[in-house]
């Protein structure tokens, strides 16, 4: 499962884990999935969206966010040319494999 994947189609995806796990949800139970798993959501919980570190110098702590916009293809903002150059050099050879395996260029 990708990112663009879930982008795509929240539910469907959570009812494929759901699949997975050999679990079963009631629409409830699923509507309640779908609305704590969605990118706003859980950008505003704390606990899904920052990362503690503590300075082992002088032991302060700072809470690092982890999410940033919750789009598909942005890291074309920041990459580097040389950095998105690499990328497609891996990703060239990744694609030998199973062009399904790695849909990054898959419009959201």
């Amino acid at each position: 499962m990708s990112y663009e994947e879930l982008q795509r189609d929240l539910r469907g995806s959570t009812q494929k884990v759901c699949q997975f796990l050999g679990k079963y949800l009631t629409p409830e139970q699923l509507d309640s999935a779908v609305r704590n798993l969605s990118f706003s959501v859980m950008k505003e919980n704390s606990m899904s969206n920052s990362l503690m570190l503590r300075n082992p110098k002088d032991g302060t702590v700072s809470n690092i966010p982890l999410l940033r916009k919750g789009i598909c293809g942005d890291w074309k903002n920041l990459f580097t040319v040389a950095q998105s150059e690499a990328f497609d050099r891996v990703y060239q050879e990744m694609s030998r494999l199973d062009p399904g395996l790695f849909p990054w260029s898959a419009r959201c």
